[in-house]
């Protein structure tokens, strides 16, 4: 196997990228200049020396704590919990949610072996027991190991039976804006009607 071929198979092993895709980046990349080129291997062969988990909320951070984790002025009763760092950057690229996160590194899959011990689920029942978090907002995916994830969190923050036990919260599911009932599926009808609100 050749420079090229190596070099393209590695690309093909991107989530999203297929061998075509992958000849393609490999194609443009020996069209660029040379400095470019080298630029871009030397921060790839740094990446995981330089960008490492936060040891509070275990998003990727060149810094630790992150810089969210490390900012004053950020809501620290709120912890808004997700599956993997990269939907930290989804929720911050709104630009509404204030509070501080954790990340749980995955779902739970117990058909794949992965259980609560698999999962960053004991240091986030650590951050809750001094108190002062009033509010943890689950927001896995509506899928059935995310809501499984849920409840299973759900349950064993209230098993701590805090004397100021946290409200634990779900993100609404439902219509989309702009979205069109004839086209909605009955999943996601069903959970728009519970989650119903008052105007």
């Amino acid at each position: 196997m050749n420079a090229f071929d190596e070099l393209a198979n590695n690309f093909s092993r991107l989530p999203g990228i297929g061998k075509k895709s992958a000849i393609r980046m490999v194609n443009w990349l020996l069209k660029q200049d040379s400095s470019y080129v080298q630029k871009f291997a030397q921060n790839l062969g740094h990446l995981q020396e330089r960008i490492k988990p936060c040891s509070v909320c275990g998003t990727w951070t060149e810094s630790d704590p992150c810089p969210i984790c490390s900012n004053p002025l950020r809501d620290s009763s709120q912890i808004c919990v997700v599956e993997q760092p990269q939907d930290v950057s989804t929720i911050e690229a709104y630009g509404e949610y204030k509070g501080k996160y954790h990340v749980l590194g995955g779902l739970l899959r117990p058909l794949e072996g992965i259980g609560p011990a698999q999962l960053s689920i004991q240091p986030l029942l650590n951050r809750i027991k001094d108190g002062s978090v009033t509010e943890i907002i689950i927001a896995t995916n509506p899928t059935v190991e995310g809501d499984t994830t849920a409840l299973y969190l759900n349950k064993v923050i209230m098993e701590l039976q805090l004397p100021d036990s946290p409200k634990v919260t779900r993100l609404a599911t439902g219509i989309p804006v702009g979205g069109d009932l004839e086209y909605i599926d009955k999943r996601t009808l069903a959970l728009s009607f519970r989650g119903r609100s008052e105007f």
